[in-house]
């Protein structure tokens, strides 16, 4: 059957488009979920169909219910009540999503739907994704957990701190490393001690050329000399610490994942010799950690999330801690709630800073982006010459190498800082 020259560029357009059009209509029924099949009049099959309903069960029409809800009528979803069906879907999630889409997904589920209590079962702590925020979940249970689950949940705490101090220990220790040996150096060193390398550079400046010298097989030479005006010189190498870390830690509910992050760094400052670190964790009570600091997982467990704020006492207990200001710093992780006596808390910090304490405030300590904090605070702090600004992890050994040589911080966009 012969066909005309049109009908053959139609069916070849309409075949071109059909698969791209099928594909579109495969995106948008993933993305408006169950409850927008009919619009798209687009079936799911295969992984497709079992990655919309791990979604539908979190996301779908019941899932704002918690897992003791139960709807009248209708199409619902939701991952009931039971360990089992929600351990069955942790399984189906690891398998369909990454592992960064897993622990948003966790996350949710456990806001979402009230699944905290069940995270109290040994077999859905095996189930779960670890990340920092299942492990701040986990400490807010505290005393709630049962001996039977207790060595499930530190195996996923443990799993936690492997992979944080793989990440951040090697950049954390070069970092602190160079910044203690460059405040080491002195400036009327022995000759034996000195830095010749760093005291040419310095003295460059004060170069002098010397009169030319008319030889028979050279010709005209110059030559020249560096005066060393200002001599440099290696730290000399001492057994005792040469500067003081006080980590200050706000363990309320909102600062879980700064308390984790916190640990890590507690423990691999602690393991330097140069370094004598404190950590001191606080809500209306304070807890001094350091005895714990050689295994973050202990640290973790000792902390107690939830409660109130007092800032002035936990600054009150750090202070009296201080035997050497002037080669002291003192970090405060808080998002500043005073729930305390707020010009006491103010007083403290100027004192220590007139004393020659080097004073850092963080509002966090996490990847969480820009966290909530009292801004009143945080402006007061400011202007006593102590900046308060959210950290990151990477970020933070910059800013205690900073705070250890006694230079600026390296505040991330400082113009947005109060």
């Amino acid at each position: 059957m012969s066909q005309t020259p049109g009908e053959t560029t139609e069916r070849t357009t309409t075949a071109s488009h059909t698969a791209p059009d099928a594909e579109r209509l495969r995106r948008w029924r993933m993305v408006l979920g169950a409850d927008s099949a009919d619009s798209t009049c687009r079936a799911l099959t295969g992984r497709d169909a079992a990655m919309d309903s791990a979604l539908n069960a979190l996301y779908g029409g019941g899932g704002g219910k918690k897992p003791s809800d139960r709807g009248t009528g209708g199409r619902s979803a939701g991952l009931g009540a039971s360990a089992p069906s929600v351990a069955r879907w942790l399984g189906d999630i690891r398998t369909y999503f990454p592992s960064s889409v897993v622990q948003v997904m966790q996350r949710d589920a456990i806001d979402r739907l009230g699944l905290a209590t069940l995270l109290l079962e040994p077999e859905m702590l095996e189930a779960v994704e670890p990340d920092v925020h299942l492990v701040g979940t986990l400490l807010s249970l505290g005393k709630a957990m049962p001996e039977t689950t207790k060595e499930s949940a530190r195996a996923v705490v443990r799993k936690v701190v492997e992979d944080l101090e793989a990440r951040l220990e090697s950049r954390t220790r070069t970092a602190l490393t160079g910044a203690l040996d460059r405040s080491a150096r002195i400036s009327r060193p022995r000759h034996r001690d000195i830095d010749w390398d760093r005291t040419i550079r310095a003295n460059l400046k004060n170069y002098l050329t010397l009169p030319a010298q008319d030889t028979a097989t050279t010709g005209t030479a110059t030559t020249g000399m560096v005066v060393p005006e200002r001599l440099i010189g290696y730290g000399r190498s001492s057994r005792s610490a040469k500067k003081d870390i006080v980590l200050c830690v706000d363990q309320s509910g909102s600062m879980a994942a700064s308390v984790v992050h916190a640990s890590v760094f507690g423990a691999v400052l602690a393991s330097m010799r140069t370094l004598s670190t404190r950590l001191v964790v606080f809500d209306t009570a304070v807890v001094d950690l350091t005895d714990r600091l050689d295994d973050p997982v202990d640290v973790l467990f000792g902390t107690q999330l939830g409660g109130g704020t007092d800032i002035n006492r936990a600054l009150a207990y750090c202070q009296s801690r201080i035997t050497r200001p002037a080669d002291t710093v003192v970090v405060l992780i808080s998002d500043l709630y005073e729930g305390g006596i707020r010009d006491e808390m103010l007083k403290r910090v100027a004192a220590m800073k007139a004393s020659g304490v080097q004073f850092v405030t963080l509002l966090a300590l996490s990847d969480e982006g820009a966290p909530a904090y009292d801004h009143e605070h945080a402006a007061a702090l400011g202007a006593l010459g102590a900046p308060a600004f959210a950290c990151t992890p990477d970020l933070f050994p910059d800013v205690m190498a900073a705070a250890i040589e006694k230079r600026p911080l390296p505040i991330p966009d400082k113009e947005h800082q109060p």
